[in-house]
């Protein structure tokens, strides 16, 4: 069993998992070609299920698993996410979204001020609604 992406004009419009007999012929009545991705596979390196490197990287396929919306660059033969912020830039390496400005490394938990070009803390948390 194997992880596809139906990619139409660049755009990963359907994600399915199915065999590769299958997807050869299948037809679901939409433009574009399925592709496929790897499940485990994210920023160019393929984890094992308990979050550690595989030893084995042949099965890094394509730097991202791919989702709906995102990009599918032909020349890279890259899954790109869609761009949080448009401050970050593309790691052509990784093929994931980096802003210029390092998460902290401080234990608090921080989103990203597009404004300000910062991170800014989580100092409220949701409270539960009933």
């Amino acid at each position: 069993m194997g992880s596809y992406a139906k990619v139409n004009d660049g755009i990963v419009t359907k994600c399915i998992a199915a065999e590769e007999d299958f997807i050869a012929t299948y037809d679901d009545g939409t433009p574009g070609e399925w592709i496929q991705t790897s499940y485990n596979t994210f920023g160019g390196v393929h984890y094992q299920s308990d979050g550690t490197p595989s030893e084995d990287q042949s099965k890094a396929l394509r730097k991202n698993f791919a989702g709906i919306g995102f990009t599918y660059d032909t020349d890279k033969d890259a899954f790109i996410p869609p761009k949080p912020y448009p401050s970050w830039t593309l790691n052509d390496t990784t093929c994931q979204w980096e802003c210029s400005v390092d998460y902290p490394d401080d234990g608090e938990v921080y989103i990203w001020n597009e404004g300000d070009l910062s991170w800014d803390v989580v100092t409220e948390t949701a409270e539960a609604t009933e």
